[in-house]
């Protein structure tokens, strides 16, 4: 297990993180992502801080906030010390009805920490993460309100999830114009089957030095292979999220097909494998429902892709070149092989 830092802190974090959105029974939006209680959490758990993860992301609205419980239950069951672990979890996803039971209010966000917290059965979480973009609260006020917490002890860091690049590069802005805590990381959709985060996301993370935390390495099973089977069941034959455009990602499963023959390995690995060679990736978070599947996806830290594979593997899976995308590949092309070769390109 190799470990990285988080964004521009210097908060050390696994490259696999442990999801918990399958921890408890979830409906809604949610539903089919688990069902897996205690005994077999409390394995998990064990299971991966064991095999060298020490990071854990959760939710205030996953289960219902039962999965924050169960994940407290479980730290507390197997002994693990609190500084041994680097708990993440998120706000503003709606947790009622009401008016002010969702969105970056500092009401919201106040209120959810001290339930998150309760259920977690600590006093402060590590990275606390605004789990969308609420159109409705000022960047200021949210910012504000994520700061005093963090001055509070309540919370080490911050982060987003599901913002556009622009977003985080104002909200970035914002914070240190009024000298509040920045934003350390991303969490976001990324998998050979959706590489859209590379055309504005990745370059804004990596020029602000972000982390990029990854959740639905696999497509949500698609990329296992196992939904080419036609009678086979999971939760995309319950809610297909993410969604998949499978006329484009046949191709990729035929490209891990062979990478995967090649090396021995289940064709999740060799998917979990290509993102750990991802620069802008700080951590891949895994959703597993049984140590099983925990073991095998684990492999991927170990698997070790050639020049070639990736090759493979970025061509099947490749974006088209968008505007403005294509200019930049010509408009630009003299200067980029300048910077990366120091050498004048002929002009023949």
């Amino acid at each position: 297990m190799r470990y990285h830092v988080l964004g521009n802190s210097g908060l050390f974090v696994s490259e696999m993180c442990l999801g918990t959105m399958v921890f408890g029974s979830s409906t809604g939006r949610y539903a089919g992502a688990g069902d897996v209680e205690q005994d077999e959490v409390d394995r998990i758990v064990r299971y991966a801080f064991d095999a060298g993860i020490n990071f854990v992301d959760t939710a205030n609205v996953y289960s219902g906030g039962h999965s924050e419980e169960i994940l407290g239950r479980s730290l507390k069951n197997l002994g693990i010390a609190r500084h041994q672990v680097v708990i993440a979890t998120k706000v503003e996803h709606a947790t009622g009805t009401g008016p002010n039971d969702g969105g970056a209010s500092r009401y919201h966000i106040i209120d959810q920490l001290k339930t998150s917290l309760k259920r977690l059965g600590t006093d402060h979480v590590d990275l606390y993460q605004l789990h969308g973009w609420d159109p409705a609260t000022p960047f200021e006020e949210t910012i504000r309100a994520l700061d005093s917490l963090v001055q509070q002890g309540h919370v080490r860091y911050v982060g987003v999830s599901n913002w556009a690049a622009w977003q985080i590069a104002k909200a970035l802005g914002v914070a240190e114009r009024i000298h509040a805590v920045p934003f350390q990381s991303l969490q976001a959709y990324y998998s050979l089957a959706s590489r859209e985060l590379e055309r504005e996301i990745v370059p804004m993370l990596q020029a602000e030095r972000l982390g990029l935390l990854v959740y639905s390495p696999l497509a949500g099973g698609y990329l296992s292979g196992k939904y080419r089977e036609a009678a086979r069941t999971g939760r995309r034959t319950i809610i297909p999220f993410p969604p998949v455009d499978e006329v484009k990602g046949a191709p990729v499963l035929e490209a891990l097909d062979g990478v995967a023959t090649k090396h021995g390995a289940s064709l999740s690995a060799v998917a979990l494998a290509w993102l750990l060679h991802q620069r802008a990736v700080t951590s891949v978070i895994l959703g597993v429902k049984s140590v099983g599947q925990l073991e095998e996806n684990l492999k991927a830290t170990a698997l070790r892709l050639s020049e070639d594979d990736l090759k493979t593997l970025d061509a099947a899976s490749a974006l088209s070149v968008e505007y403005p995308a294509w200019v930049f590949a010509t408009a630009d092309a003299a200067r980029t092989t300048l910077l990366k070769t120091g050498e004048l390109p002929s002009l023949h």
